[in-house]
């Protein structure tokens, strides 16, 4: 048995068949609590979906007028959250399960009246013993002083790999569309092509191969992989490492593996759903691109229509402001006021770099960042490069900018205020909190943000060094 080391109750709704309800009864041999849980996987969590009282008898008896999604299904034990799994799909909502508290639980699990898990069970067995003949094998081998007998056993060792393939393949054939062979086939080893060339040419052709394939065994539109404790984990391996961590590239692999989703609305829900919290929160630079391409492709277009109408507009409102100022684009150009109350705009800053700094004079984080910032321009300002800083206050507050200035000692910088909100920074640098920091190149295009101030002269160093070593392989 495992340990169920969390379990949460579901905080949002994915729709489920309307069929004529479950009744799953359930008897252990052994356990003397009073209550027992249902539980199902869902994403990377497992969540309550119904709690039940022994009956007199001494069974419990989980029911419902509606029938469950399809999926890996946990029965959960009190008082260690201890579980055995049990499958249940369209046509498997009804039966019972006996089975005992002890190592001999998986061999002593019969069922009634679902004939997949029982087949899927005595899969179990059956991988259980292979497991264990291989580990007799391999202690065999490394006991072994008759060369014979460990070459023996390392022939069957080798086969043994083989013989549960063909066990798999041949479950799966003689079981055709049931939820175990789809388990069984989700989880099969993958066979690359016999690629030719050196390591790193055979590596790269894996790799490209293995984005082409790497869901040729699991069926993406089947809502029953939904609640499995396997698919979410291969879809954040196909994202997050078999793809470069570029926006581009993720909104590619995201799209592909969306679009294999949307004959299942559950599924494509829970993904795009989950995909848009999590680039909406990274904290890496730049995967807000990611949060605005899935909301100006599936939500502005009216393909997550489960969202209600206030918060839609909140969404594409949200990826309306950062569009502009994602990497890659223009920044925007504004108007600002010098001390001398002079105006000069972002774009008419000749520089190689600028660095766009957006603070207050009363915020904690921007009171350590300034320092930091000094030092940095300090450094690095005989390389062209220029501080384009505006102080977000406004009104009768601007002036408490100047004195700030001249106390830390920053004056070399382009210092700038709109004390009346003219040119609208703080909407259209998305302001909600300082310090704030872009880089800008000459043509003043985003090439990095939302940096802190201790990060800059590392990023410097090596954007310089990169630009050198392209300047001296172009001559």
């Amino acid at each position: 048995m495992r340990s169920l080391t969390t379990l949460l109750f579901l905080l949002c709704s994915i729709s489920i068949w309307a069929q004529d309800g479950f009744e799953i009864k359930v008897e252990i041999d052994g356990y003397e609590e009073s209550e027992l849980y249902l539980a199902y996987y869902l994403g990377d969590k497992q969540y309550i979906q119904d709690t039940v009282a022994r009956a007199k008898n001494g069974s419990f008896t989980f029911s419902g007028e509606e029938a469950l999604p399809g999926g890996i299904y946990l029965v959960v034990m009190a008082p260690d959250n201890e579980f055995f799994q049990i499958l249940i799909d369209e046509n498997n909502q009804r039966f019972s399960v006996t089975t005992r508290i002890g190592a001999e639980q998986l061999e002593g699990t019969k069922f009634k009246d679902s004939q997949d898990n029982q087949d899927f069970y005595e899969y179990l067995v059956y991988l259980a013993e292979q497991r264990e003949r291989g580990n007799e094998l391999q202690a065999k081998i490394a006991e072994a002083t008759d060369p014979a007998r460990k070459s023996a056993a390392e022939e069957e060792l080798g086969g043994l790999g083989d013989k549960v393939l063909a066990f798999q393949e041949r479950f799966i054939e003689e079981h055709p569309n049931s939820l175990p062979s789809a388990i069984i086939k989700a989880n099969l080893p993958t066979n690359f092509p016999d690629y030719q060339g050196t390591e790193e040419e055979i590596n790269t052709q894996k790799w490209r191969w293995m984005q082409k394939h790497y869901f040729d065994n699991i069926n993406l539109s089947d809502s029953r992989m939904l609640r499995t404790p396997f698919l979410f984990q291969r879809v954040e391996y196909f994202v997050q490492k078999l793809h470069v961590q570029h926006p581009d590239s993720i909104a590619i692999a995201v799209d592909f593996v969306l679009e294999q989703m949307r004959p299942a609305e559950d599924v494509f829900k829970f993904y795009l759903i989950h995909f848009l919290n999590f680039y909406a929160a990274s904290k890496f630079v730049g995967m807000d691109a990611v949060y605005v391409h899935l909301v100006n492709k599936y939500y502005a277009n009216g393909l997550a229509p489960w969202t209600d109408e206030e918060q839609l507009e909140k969404i594409i409102d949200n990826a309306n402001r950062l569009e502009p100022l994602l990497i890659g684009k223009t920044a925007p150009d504004v108007r600002m006021q010098r001390r001398d109350g002079s105006t000069i705009t972002l774009h008419q800053v000749e520089s190689p770099y600028t660095v766009l700094y957006f603070w207050r004079y009363d915020c904690g984080h921007c009171k350590k960042s300034t320092p930091v910032l000094k030092e940095f321009y300090e450094k690095f300002k005989d390389r062209g490069i220029k501080i384009f800083a505006g102080c977000a206050k406004l009104r009768d507050e601007v002036p408490e900018c100047w004195d700030y200035i001249d106390e830390n000692g920053i004056g070399e910088w382009i210092h700038v205020v709109d004390p009346y909100g003219r040119s609208r920074f703080m909407s259209t640098y998305d302001l909600k909190s300082t310090p704030q920091i872009f880089i800008l190149d000459e043509n003043k295009q985003i090439i990095s943000k939302r940096l802190g101030a201790e990060q800059l002269e590392d990023f410097f160093n090596r954007l310089l060094e990169q630009e050198s070593q392209d300047g001296a392989a172009g001559e």
